[in-house]
């Protein structure tokens, strides 16, 4: 994958650590921080949120909500959102650029969708590679056009104030496209319906109700209706974003690996939808432990305790996988150091994230000495409880395969090199600065 040719290269190598030990705090829940802007847009009065998480693919969302005319801004430790209503937003006076989020991209479609505007919709290089079909599909059936007959960014959607409710039964597990459809289903006419086979992230709905709309979620015959009122009037809040699980991932892995360490996170959000890669620690013998259990804004939260252990080789369930998919490139990296297989299943998902995440980890494990096979959707990596390390990653652009490789590199016989850190301000801007407090060592180049 090309680099861009304006953002020189920012290459770093983790060094074989001492023992990490403290306690400390993660950025927002980048998932939780893309909602509260956009819901507060959606809503009337003005929503305060603590703790945003103030990383590149968030700060777009506030530039986005911000042009279409619900201004996003921060006013001290406290970022305020003024909103417009239901169906109030305004065309915005040129185009809007996502960077590199997904998540941002697809979620705002669904607000768009409701809204007699047009945007042009663009992204980086990375992100004009990921596919917009299985979000454009159902909300194209409610109402939404296309200017172009494609299916990525740059595109220019246009909305509209009589959207169609639909019942739709989503193809592929994606909390991103759920989410679409409901927040389009907030401005149509009647009840939208979302029907999941397999669970994906919650957050769309708990948050809903937050914010006063109404959402119904019932289980019938092994799948869950997740059902909107629309037309809904949602109300300005305050919004406390609890810590990322995502970015909590690294921390504890990197306490589970080097010998001697003792790490606590606190205040992580730890909503069953979001918990399966701390679940699969424990179950390779990790000493992991989420205690003082709470609730802030409608989501669970608890502190995580990790202390070195020594790990065995496990099956990955692929009913695991929407509850872990951007933790599988650091639980391949913990897979070397185990003893024995680790079967990952379930990891289609994995081939259109920021890069193709699957090939991409595989070719990292093996630059550094790990054994590991790809056959199909199944990442299987041959433990043997320790890894040699010594070779060079090529991120692809990709922040979590970059966090991934310099938390693997801590606890391997040889340093880790990773090709460039750039893009980790994307999701965890703070990741070098904290890892190094803990008692991490870091070497530019």
């Amino acid at each position: 994958m090309a680099h861009s040719p304006n953002t020189p290269l920012q290459p770093l190598t983790a060094l074989k650590s001492g023992p990490l030990k403290g306690r400390l705090k993660v950025p927002g829940d980048k998932s939780i921080s893309h909602r509260a802007l956009m819901f507060g847009a959606l809503a009337t009065g003005t929503t305060r949120i603590t703790g945003l998480l103030e990383a590149g693919d968030v700060i777009n969302t506030a530039k986005a909500v911000t042009a279409l005319g619900a201004k996003a801004e921060k006013k001290g430790p406290v970022w305020e959102v003024k909103g417009r209503g239901t169906g109030g937003l305004m065309q915005p006076e040129a185009g809007i650029d996502f960077g590199n989020s997904g998540t941002g991209t697809r979620l705002m479609m669904g607000v768009i969708a409701g809204h007699g505007i047009t945007v042009h919709m663009s992204g980086d290089a990375s992100l004009s590679r990921r596919p917009m079909s299985r979000v454009l599909k159902p909300l194209r059936l409610m109402g939404l056009e296309t200017a172009e007959d494609r299916e990525t960014l740059p595109l220019t959607v246009r909305g509209t104030a009589s959207l169609v409710p639909i019942d739709y039964v989503l193809p592929v597990p994606s909390a991103q496209v759920k989410s679409a459809i409901l927040i389009a289903g907030l401005m149509a006419k009647g009840q939208t319906t979302v029907v999941e086979k397999e669970a994906t992230r919650d957050h769309t709905e708990r948050m809903l109700r937050y914010f006063g709309a109404q959402v119904r979620t019932v289980e019938k015959d092994g799948t869950t209706r997740i059902t909107v009122t629309g037309d809904a009037e949602l109300e300005g809040r305050d919004v406390v974003v609890p810590g990322d699980p995502s970015s909590a991932a690294f921390l504890i892995a990197a306490a589970v690996l080097v010998p001697g360490s003792d790490v606590t996170v606190e205040g992580v959000l730890v909503n069953e939808t979001r918990i399966g890669f701390y679940k699969t620690l424990q179950e390779m013998g990790a000493d992991v432990v989420l205690s003082n259990p709470r609730e802030e804004g409608g989501e669970p939260i608890a502190d995580i305790r990790a202390r070195a252990s020594k790990l065995k080789g496990v099956n990955v369930p692929a009913d695991r996988a929407p509850s872990m998919i951007d933790e599988y490139p650091m639980l391949a990296a913990l897979a070397g150091f185990a003893g024995g297989d680790t079967r990952m299943e379930g990891l289609a998902e994995l081939k259109v994230k920021e890069s193709d995440r699957l090939a991409a980890t595989a070719a990292g494990l093996a630059a550094n000495g790990v054994s590991a096979t790809v056959d199909g959707d199944t990442l299987i990596v041959h433990g043997t409880g320790k890894v040699k390390g010594g070779g060079t990653v090529a991120t692809h652009l990709d922040h979590r395969i970059a966090m991934a490789f310099l938390t693997m590199g801590l606890a391997s016989e040889e340093p880790v090199s990773v090709d460039d850190t750039a893009m980790i301000a994307t999701s965890f801007p703070e990741f070098r600065g904290l890892m190094e407090r803990l008692g991490a060592v870091y070497r530019a180049g």
